[in-house]
């Protein structure tokens, strides 16, 4: 068993390339069952999931998040930030690699766990994606742009309370491409005996 969820740790990948077919209703299922079983602060819970498998739903969201990202200045020089700004001049970006599901984790505001709670979610939805042979990446945008309110009447429609905080999202869908594990780098970790 230890074996088992070692090579599943080792073998997820971001995969930035899916095919166009959906997933089942059925590993959707089973992915939002594992989001929900992650920890949280204090067993919290307080997080919300909404799954967009709507393929006009996820255009528009696309859109909006061009549009957004036209006008944004982004609050700090993180590269894939200003990567997001470039790309929204190419009417083409797709900012979920064109996957056919997004999953979107949110939480209440003003609760200091809200990021780590919906990461440790989110990194059971990667796992187990990984283990049903899927593919998934990590979304960030919806996070940088959780205050945009043309996007949050958008995502209002799709199910997600305007109340929420947006923490992260994840692309699933079938691979089309698997990159090779990047290298591992060294000198990260420190035990101290």
């Amino acid at each position: 068993m230890k074996d088992e969820i070692l090579n599943c740790i080792k073998s997820r990948r971001s995969i930035r390339k899916f095919k166009r077919e959906q997933i089942d209703a059925s590993q959707l299922d089973a992915l939002l069952e594992a989001a929900t079983w992650a920890p949280s602060g204090g067993n919290n819970q307080s997080w919300l999931f909404v799954a967009v498998r709507n393929g006009d739903m996820l255009a528009r969201i696309n859109e909006r998040l061009r549009q957004s990202f036209l006008a944004w200045t982004p609050d700090d020089d993180y590269p894939a930030k200003r990567k997001a700004v470039i790309n929204a001049q190419n009417e083409n970006v797709s900012y979920f690699h064109h996957a056919p599901t997004l999953i979107i984790a949110a939480n209440v505001p003003d609760y200091q766990n809200a990021m780590a709670d919906c990461a440790t979610a989110l990194q059971n939805i990667f796992l187990a994606a990984t283990a049903m042979g899927l593919g998934s990446c990590w979304i960030n945008q919806l996070r940088w742009l959780t205050n945009d309110a043309p996007l949050r009447d958008l995502l209002a429609e799709a199910g997600l309370p305007k109340d929420r905080v947006i923490c992260g999202s994840a692309a699933v869908g079938y691979p089309d491409h698997a990159p090779p594990a990047p290298k591992r780098k060294e000198g990260v970790v420190v035990i101290f005996r």
